[in-house]
């Protein structure tokens, strides 16, 4: 731990952050001690943790902002043929999802002249998938449909996601996301 500058109430974790949120941040968030949190997630990769979303869900004291990283996901995970994915790979995505329920959102089954065939879904499909995750299972009450981000080549990096038990937070995030669909 260590104090940033002049200011007091500012400590910066080193770590993990699947970690360190779990064991040194959430515990300070407690409903019943009327205390919020405003938690970014901002990876590079799909590497928070489905304990820490969905921890900060059924903590009812904790929003948080999520960037899912679609663009990693469609390089290492979601890829045609999932048989080919690196066992690593599809970890790390069950890791991110929490289960391996991520897989029958991200493909579905076809039927054709000789048998069944995998197809994989759209980025939108497993997006929504993750929304309702999101609300079903961590429990959050807020989701609004998330903000695909994209880079200069017009290409979705990663979706913005958005999540609250608050409705004052979700008509914030609400009206947010609305100005930026818009641009």
């Amino acid at each position: 731990l260590r104090e940033m500058g002049s200011e007091k109430n500012v400590t910066v974790y080193h770590g993990d952050c699947n970690e360190v949120l779990l064991k040194d941040v959430f515990p300070q968030c407690q409903y019943k001690d009327y205390r919020r949190a405003l938690c970014l997630l901002d990876p590079y990769a799909l590497n928070p943790n489905w304990e820490v979303v969905e921890t900060a869900g059924k903590m009812k004291s904790i929003e948080i902002f999520l960037n899912f990283m679609i663009m990693d996901a469609n390089m290492n995970v979601l890829w045609k043929n999932p048989d080919s994915v690196a066992p690593e790979q599809a970890l790390r995505m069950k890791k991110f999802w929490g289960d391996d329920s991520w897989r029958a959102s991200a493909y579905n089954t076809e039927r054709e002249l000789f048998g069944s065939i995998e197809v994989k879904a759209t980025n939108e499909a497993v997006v929504a998938a993750y929304q309702k995750r999101l609300k079903d299972v961590a429990g959050f009450k807020y989701v609004p449909d998330p903000l695909p981000m994209r880079n200069t080549r017009g290409a979705v990096v990663y979706y913005l996601f958005f999540a609250s038990q608050n409705s004052t937070g979700n008509k914030i995030a609400e009206h947010i996301f609305k100005k930026y669909r818009k641009a």
